[in-house]
């Protein structure tokens, strides 16, 4: 097993700023070092040597590192930087759920290309024009940026989705979100009509608040 003083004496300061930068974004891929200008082959020197470890194909984080129950999130965000956690998984980051997704829920512009990523497994939705930005916020998870909707628009989108994840989903998922104080009745109804669900989360939600 290769020891870090003999990366360190041998690779200049390559190794050290691979450490630096895993350290600052917690997750790391393969592809994430060319712009940093240093070579793959210090990412095998660093796993040999017990400093990084692979969580899934192309992608590292130290060794030891304090990986939340968030982690899948974190890797889809890098492996599909443009998509949006949504619908089951937003449900769980948001604890608006009582069910655990084994699947990342992942939007993405309806004329992207399907990512090809065998790690984490996800499941991919396809939203257009304002859907992907109205009631999306970034979310600092371990060291990453993960965007994730807010839960008045997830709490919409599961409406909107109600077909394919369950009315019952839906309906927890609104109860939840008032009754934890995650969103207002206003901002439930906004988010309802952005998504064009105000017909359809309208008696739900009165019924709710009765």
């Amino acid at each position: 097993m290769i020891q870090e003083p003999t990366i360190r004496n041998n690779g200049g300061g390559h190794a050290d700023r691979l450490i630096k930068l895993a350290q600052q974004r917690g997750v790391l891929r393969a592809i994430d070092l060319e712009e940093h200008s240093i070579p793959r082959v210090y990412l095998t020197r660093l796993v040999a040597a017990g400093l990084l470890e692979r969580s899934s194909r192309g992608v590292y984080v130290l060794a030891g590192a304090d990986v939340t129950e968030n982690h899948g999130l974190v890797e889809a965000a890098h492996r599909v930087p443009h998509g949006v956690v949504c619908l089951l998984s937003a449900l769980q980051f948001h604890g608006l759920t009582t069910q655990f997704p084994f699947e990342v829920w992942l939007a993405i512009d309806r004329k992207a290309r399907l990512p090809k990523v065998e790690y984490p497994p996800l499941r991919i939705v396809r939203f257009s024009g304002s859907d992907l930005t109205s009631g999306v916020v970034a979310h600092n998870i371990e060291g990453s940026m993960v965007k994730i909707t807010d839960p008045a628009r997830t709490v919409a989108d599961c409406f909107a989705y109600r077909k394919k994840i369950g009315i019952d989903v839906a309906l927890e998922a609104l109860r939840d979100c008032l009754r934890k104080k995650k969103a207002s009745p206003d901002d439930l109804y906004r988010a309802a009509k952005d998504r064009r669900m105000a017909n359809v989360m309208r008696p739900y939600l009165e019924a709710t608040l009765a």
